[in-house]
C-alpha cells in the first residue's frame, strides 16, 4: 500500500508539473501575441512612410513642414465605415524628434472619430499628423486630445493650400495611392497604455517614450530609420 501510495503521489506530482508548465507556455504565447499585434503595427507604419514621404515625391511644400515637425502621428490603416450613423478609428504610433535629430521608439495610440450622414460606404487610407509644436506634442501626452471642428482641413502633395490649418498640426491622408482632403474635426487620439505596456514590458507612458526616451524595442528600429530619413532630409 505505501508503495502504491508513493507512486500515485509521485505521478499526480508529475501531472500538476506539467499542467503548470502548460499554463506558462500558454501565458507566454498570449504575451507574444500582444507584443506581436503591436509590432505589426509598428511594420505597418514604417511601410507607410516610406511609400508617403521617401518613395513619393514631396513638393517643397511639403518639405518644409517636415523639417519643422517635432513629432508625426502615423496611422497606417484608417477605417472609415458608415451607414446612416457611421465611425472612423485606427491605431496610430507617435514618434517625437531628440536632440541632434535623432528619433524616439514609437508610443502606441488609437484614433477615433464620429460621423452622422446618409452615405454608406468603407474605406481605407494612411493618416499622417505633424506636430510642429512642443505644445502640441505636450497636449498629446497621457491624455485624450481632441481635434477642433475648425481643423478641418488638408495637406498633401496634391494640397494648393494650407490657410486654414493650424500652425502646430498638419494632416495628410493617402487613400489608394492618391493624397486627399483630411477632415479633422470631432477627431480624438487617445493613448493606448496596455499597447505601450506590452511593447516595452513595463508601465510607460507616452512622455516616458517619446519626450525623456527612457525605453527602447530594437524591434522599432526599422520605424526609426524611415523617420529619420524622411524628417531629416
Amino acid at each position: 500500500m505505501s508503495k502504491s501510495f508513493s507512486y500515485i503521489s509521485r505521478t499526480v506530482s508529475i501531472a500538476a508539473g506539467v499542467g503548470m508548465l502548460a499554463m506558462s507556455a500558454c501565458a507566454g504565447d498570449a504575451a507574444a501575441a500582444k507584443i506581436s499585434k503591436q509590432q505589426v503595427l509598428v511594420n505597418k507604419a514604417t511601410f507607410a512612410v516610406q511609400s508617403a514621404l521617401l518613395d513619393s515625391k514631396v513638393k517643397e511644400k511639403t518639405a518644409h513642414v517636415l523639417g519643422e515637425t517635432k513629432a508625426v502621428v502615423i496611422c497606417p490603416d484608417v477605417t472609415k465605415m458608415s451607414l446612416i450613423v457611421g465611425g472612423t478609428g485606427g491605431r496610430c504610433v507617435l514618434l517625437a524628434r531628440g536632440a541632434n535629430n535623432s528619433w524616439s521608439d514609437p508610443a502606441f495610440y488609437n484614433l477615433s472619430a464620429g460621423s452622422f450622414g446618409l452615405q454608406a460606404g468603407y474605406q481605407h487610407s494612411q493618416l499622417f499628423f505633424f506636430i510642429t509644436s512642443q505644445k502640441a506634442l505636450l497636449n498629446l501626452m497621457d491624455h485624450e486630445f481632441s481635434f477642433d471642428a475648425s481643423a478641418d482641413a488638408a495637406f498633401g502633395n496634391d494640397s494648393s493650400s494650407t490657410q486654414n490649418t493650424p500652425k502646430e498640426v498638419y494632416a495628410m491622408q493617402k487613400m489608394k495611392g492618391v493624397f486627399a482632403g483630411v477632415s479633422l474635426g470631432s477627431s480624438k487620439l487617445k493613448p493606448d497604455s496596455e499597447a505601450n505596456r506590452s511593447y516595452y514590458h513595463q508601465v510607460v507612458g507616452p512622455e516616458d517614450i517619446v519626450v525623456r526616451m527612457q525605453v527602447n524595442n530594437k524591434s522599432a528600429d526599422a520605424l526609426r530609420r524611415v523617420v529619420m530619413k524622411a524628417f531629416n532630409q
